[in-house]
């Protein structure tokens, strides 16, 4: 089954938390903490596989999580580092950020792309000891890991793709001119998934044909099958126009050709602006008349013309030589750039409200799940650390504002305490 679209979400591993230990040895006082620091967590790697053609690998399984780092431990042992998850995708394949749709990666090339990062270790108490705190009894827990929903899109690449109406003969041209063998049969929609071919002009020069299989009218709003497969032309560097100009189906060919440039424009603006050469297929069994007003039209549009007949071979020959001379013209295959990440304030890092219910004034702040995770509530000057983070964040004083009292409950999450000025 060849599957071109999918959606996972992919998390990479979370930071090992920091240790907290003493030295415990004899003829030792004081030994002093010798608490490890935890590892990092692994990270979220996508590296493109020429051996994979399809997302199938990814339409059952959906969540892909990378291992955690380890936490610390005594004699400043510190934890080991989670190992990276490396997912492999069809070459070709773009990521994007599932809820903004903004472009993560493109997987054209062989260097891996690292799209989730493992959270940073926690510290050990050892990097907590001062002159005057000698005795830490707290440490840092690991940071979490990037967490995100993707969408795996694969588009391929492909230097020409054929477009046409279904049963011109696209699959008959590309069987002919390369190596592939896609299914031929006298009958719409006989091919149902995109098929590659290598056409080999001469030694050191080839290039690659995509068969798209065959649009109709409305297939840009979703109409056949085509409309599934237009995002494989998005890459290609030259469109070949395949027209049956023998009517034996009771089209008209010049119709058909302004059907189908109007569908690719609906798609991409890009696409219809892309260099494209018309084949006039079928020519052997066309009426000349029919195949002379044909030729007359697309002359008027100042476009390439070539009568070919892909079952016999004729005329193939000079559209694959100019289809060479043409690519050797061109820019390379498209590549696309990762979109930055919408700018976010300073500020939005520590974000949180405050309200009040029943006497009770409770404090939401996401980022202060993780600091409140690593204050020892029995250690005064842990518990100082936490308290001069509440009121650097601007929370203390958000609490005045509310009229908060000596004596009133303050509620962190599952964390209650009273407030004291």
């Amino acid at each position: 089954m060849f599957v071109d679209v999918a959606k996972i979400r992919i998390k990479a591993g979370k930071g090992g938390d920091g240790a907290v230990s003493f030295r415990r040895e004899k003829y030792v006082a004081a030994g002093g903490p010798d608490g490890g620091d935890g590892g990092r967590g692994g990270d979220v790697v996508f590296q493109a596989d020429t051996n994979l053609s399809t997302l199938m690998d990814f339409k059952y399984k959906k969540r892909f999580f990378a291992p955690d780092g380890a936490n610390g431990a005594g004699k400043k042992c510190a934890g080991k580092k989670g190992e990276n998850l490396v997912i492999r995708v069809p070459l070709g394949t773009l990521v994007r950020e599932a809820e903004s749709g903004r472009i993560l990666a493109d997987l054209s090339g062989p260097e891996p792309q690292v799209l989730a990062r493992g959270g940073n270790g926690g510290w050990g108490n050892t990097h907590f000891s001062t002159p005057t705190r000698q005795i830490p009894r707290f440490a840092k827990p690991g940071m979490p890991g990037e967490e995100l929903e993707v969408t795996l899109e694969l588009k391929l690449l492909a230097d020409v793709g054929l477009v046409g109406f279904p049963n011109v003969g696209k699959s008959t041209l590309l069987s002919m001119v390369s190596d592939a063998k896609p299914k031929i049969a006298n009958y719409h929609f006989t091919t149902l998934t995109p098929v590659l071919g290598v056409v080999r002009v001469e030694e050191g020069n080839s290039f690659v044909v995509a068969d798209i299989p065959g649009l109709i009218e409305g297939a840009a709003e979703g109409a056949g099958l085509g409309h599934e497969f237009l995002r494989h032309i998005e890459r290609c560097r030259l469109v070949v126009h395949v027209v049956d100009v023998s009517g034996i189906e009771g089209r008209d060919p010049l119709e058909d050709f302004d059907k189908i440039n109007a569908e690719l424009l609906r798609f991409s603006p890009r696409l219809a602006e892309l260099p494209q050469l018309v084949a006039a297929n079928k020519t052997d069994i066309a009426p000349p008349e029919q195949v002379s007003a044909f030729r007359e039209a697309v002359a008027a549009r100042s476009l390439p013309f070539f009568e070919v007949s892909a079952a016999t071979g004729r005329g193939l020959k000079p559209l694959i030589g100019e289809i060479a001379r043409k690519l050797q013209e061109l820019p390379p295959i498209r590549q696309y750039e990762p979109e930055p990440a919408p700018e976010r304030l300073e500020t939005d890092g520590r974000a949180f409200t405050v309200q009040q219910e029943d006497g009770v004034f409770i404090v939401d702040a996401p980022w202060l799940e993780r600091a409140l995770g690593s204050v020892n509530m029995e250690d005064y000057e842990s518990l100082q650390y936490f308290q001069r983070l509440l009121r650097e964040s601007g929370i203390i004083d958000r609490l005045v504002e509310l009229g908060v009292q000596d004596g009133d409950t303050v509620q962190i999450f599952d964390f209650q305490f009273e407030y004291v000025s």
